[in-house]
């Protein structure tokens, strides 16, 4: 980690009220600057990484609203992250991490496969037995939890249906590619199916390379650097092959991660390229806001929007959405308070941080039932996971849709 970005904390205090977690605790060493000091301490050789310190690092979300506040633009979320990615080089990988991180995500195939099992649990009626005789009870408190969240799963996985060339409708306008998240493709297939089928209506011919890998944001989440790297190079290589005006991405997550990739491989050019034409897809579909209102029919819904961490704070991404979803005529769509304010995800930390997680959730839900929506929107895979199941046991249950769900079925209403 460079030592300028540590020193460069104030410790104003701007960040605090943004936190999350100091939210939660209103301790220091919950906050932005208390982790930067703590590091800090540390490249400095006052502390020892401890693992009570480590601890107090890992209660992080990183959803980097605290770099969205500061003035002096330091990031504590990435700078955690990229702390752990240093400390865990020294200790190498897990089995487990060893298993997931490099025999399972850098294998689209082997992924699916190991997503087949849960599928038939659900269409055999199984998970219907397991819920209703609570026998996840049985089970350590993060299976129930992991199987809490999963919604129900397309028949396939989108990337094994999709085409990988996907025409324009009309005049060809130009050639995207398309990088279909892991999450996306085997769990929210719809909604990436609607980011294609959107741009094809706008003129775009869309490219998704069938063997692209995942982006390498778990890996970065678990400090894995070396499988990080080994996801960019490979991804970046791929979509080389390809003369493409944007790569597309409805992954808040993947988005974040892809725009880095010129930065994690420092002095690749291809890289550095490959990040600066990566958009969100909200990006592309605003520069068309007047042809795509003409195409829109009525949907007679209240909505309300919730700003992903990865794509409000990491990518500065907040109008965006917001205009698109106001081209849908009969939409009404009302403000969050706190849009952009964590839903308590972050990845894996509903697993590994129950507590906190429902503690930071518990604030957004309510912010929801204030709103009346009878539609949140959203755009990111782990906030769609964790709210689709918390707002699903509210009383009235409110539906959860990506974005481009909700713009598709104006385009084409069912």
């Amino acid at each position: 980690m460079e030592y300028v970005k540590l020193i460069n904390c104030m410790r104003c205090g701007m960040c605090l009220p943004h936190c999350p977690t100091y939210k939660e605790t209103f301790l220091e060493t919950a906050s932005p600057r208390g982790r930067v000091a703590l590091m800090r301490k540390i490249e400095e050789g006052e502390l020892e990484a401890s693992e009570r310190l480590l601890e107090y690092l890992s209660l992080c979300l990183d959803c980097q609203a605290c770099a969205t506040a500061c003035p002096c633009g330091v990031n504590a979320g990435e700078m955690v992250a990229e702390f752990k990615c240093e400390r865990h080089e020294g200790r190498g990988l897990s089995v487990m991490e060893d298993l997931v991180l490099r025999k399972l995500l850098p294998h689209p195939d082997r992924l699916e496969a190991a997503v087949a099992p849960m599928r038939a649990y659900q269409r055999s009626g199984l998970q219907k037995i397991v819920r209703s005789l609570g026998i996840l009870k049985m089970f350590p408190p993060a299976i129930g939890r992991m199987e809490g969240l999963l919604p129900e799963l397309p028949a396939r996985p989108l990337r094994r249906t999709i085409d990988e060339v996907t025409p324009a409708v009309g005049e060809e306008r130009g050639r995207v590619g398309f990088f279909l998240g892991c999450v996306m493709s085997l769990v929210f297939s719809e909604a990436s199916y609607a980011t294609v089928q959107l741009l094809s209506a706008l003129g775009y011919t869309v490219v998704t390379p069938k063997a692209q890998k995942c982006c390498g944001a778990p890996n970065m989440l678990a400090g894995d650097r070396e499988g990080l790297l080994e996801a960019a190079r490979f991804n970046v290589d791929l979509f080389a092959g390809h003369d493409l005006d944007f790569i597309v991405t409805d992954c808040g997550g993947c988005g974040a991660e892809l725009k880095k990739y010129g930065h994690h491989l420092a002095g690749d050019e291809a890289a550095a390229a490959f990040g600066n034409r990566v958009r969100d897809i909200s990006q592309v579909l605003s520069l068309h806001g007047d042809e795509l209102r003409e195409k829109l029919t009525p949907l007679p819904l209240t909505v309300t929007y919730h700003d992903p961490c990865h794509i409000a704070h990491c990518q500065g991404i907040r109008q965006e959405p917001r205009s698109l979803l106001k081209l849908v005529p009969g939409l009404d769509c009302r403000e969050l308070a706190e849009a952009d304010a964590c839903c308590g995800s972050a990845g894996t930390y509903n697993i590994e941080k129950p507590e906190m997680s429902d503690r930071v959730l518990s604030r957004k839900i309510a912010t929801i039932k204030a709103t009346g929506a009878e539609v949140l929107v959203t755009s990111n895979p782990g906030c769609l996971l964790q709210l689709k199941k918390a707002l699903a046991e509210e009383t009235p249950p409110v539906r959860v849709m990506h974005l481009t769900e909700v713009l598709h079925r104006s385009l084409s209403p069912r």
